[in-house]
């Protein structure tokens, strides 16, 4: 299959939404990860990956339930997080005079994705045989610290902060997801279109489109937790500051955010 084709029908919104039953989801996510491993392999390496190899033996025996349940929590937080920012578009896209008219259409999209990773999310849990968290309620505010549908500047910050919490929560729970190839392909999908997210909210802020040495750029004090961490600067024991100075050393690898840090976050909006 050609590379773009394949590309091109991954841009596709249908291919998260299109009302298919559970077991057709995977099987489709699957048979296309297949098909974009094949695109992605050069020419001559095919045959040699076709050959058979004897599979390594290992002693070493791992209860499938641990696999299980540390999957199912990943998601279980990664559906949280969508749940929160799905319905955190829904409400400003809704509220009369928020959104410029320049900036609907963005974000009219955005919340088209963040929809379609809900519907996935809830529809690969119960493939696993798992009841989906139920939608929790949200308040905005925080409890009165932001006024995000009132003022556009708000709204924005708090956009920024949500998306960039989501890239690294992702990111975060990669190793939780690789019990299962096809969920963990899925996911490291639905994270690359998170970073896109984020890029384009930062820099409708003014900002640029990463991070540089933990500061979100512009943001208020109580987005802090977001950015912690972000400042690191040595990766497998080489120092990228040498080389390219600290912010552009730390703004060339995204951090991680584990699932309590992430948690706690989320948890300031959630009543």
């Amino acid at each position: 299959m050609n590379i773009l084709k394949l590309l091109d029908k991954f841009s596709d919104d249908k291919f998260f939404t299109t009302e298919t039953s559970r077991l057709e989801t995977i099987t489709n996510i699957s048979a296309f990860g297949k098909k974009a491993a094949v695109a992605a392999v050069p020419l001559g390496l095919g045959v040699a990956m076709a050959t058979p190899v004897k599979a390594e033996t290992h002693t070493t025996a791992v209860p499938g339930s641990f696999f299980k349940t540390a999957l199912t929590e990943a998601l279980q937080l990664a559906l949280t997080l969508e749940y929160l920012e799905n319905e955190y578009y829904s409400i400003g896209l809704g509220t009369a005079g928020l959104i410029p008219n320049a900036d609907r259409t963005v974000f009219m999209q955005i919340s088209k994705h963040e929809s379609a990773h809900v519907g996935f999310l809830k529809s690969t849990l119960t493939s696993l045989g798992v009841t989906p968290g139920a939608m929790p309620n949200f308040d905005f505010t925080a409890g009165g610290n932001f006024a995000p549908f009132s003022d556009y500047s708000q709204f924005l910050v708090l956009a920024q902060a949500f998306e960039d919490t989501g890239v690294r929560a992702y990111k975060g729970q990669a190793g939780n997801v690789m019990s299962n190839k096809v969920v963990l392909q899925a996911a490291l999908q639905i994270h690359s279109v998170e970073a896109r997210h984020a890029s384009q909210v930062r820099r409708m802020r003014a900002n640029k489109g990463w991070i540089e040495l933990a500061n979100g750029g512009n943001m208020p004090a109580a987005t802090n937790p977001v950015y912690a961490g972000e400042d690191v600067t040595t990766q497998a024991g080489y120092n990228t500051a040498t080389a390219f100075g600290a912010a552009a050393g730390s703004a060339a690898y995204d951090e991680v955010l584990s699932g309590s840090d992430a948690t706690s976050i989320a948890s300031l909006f959630i009543v």
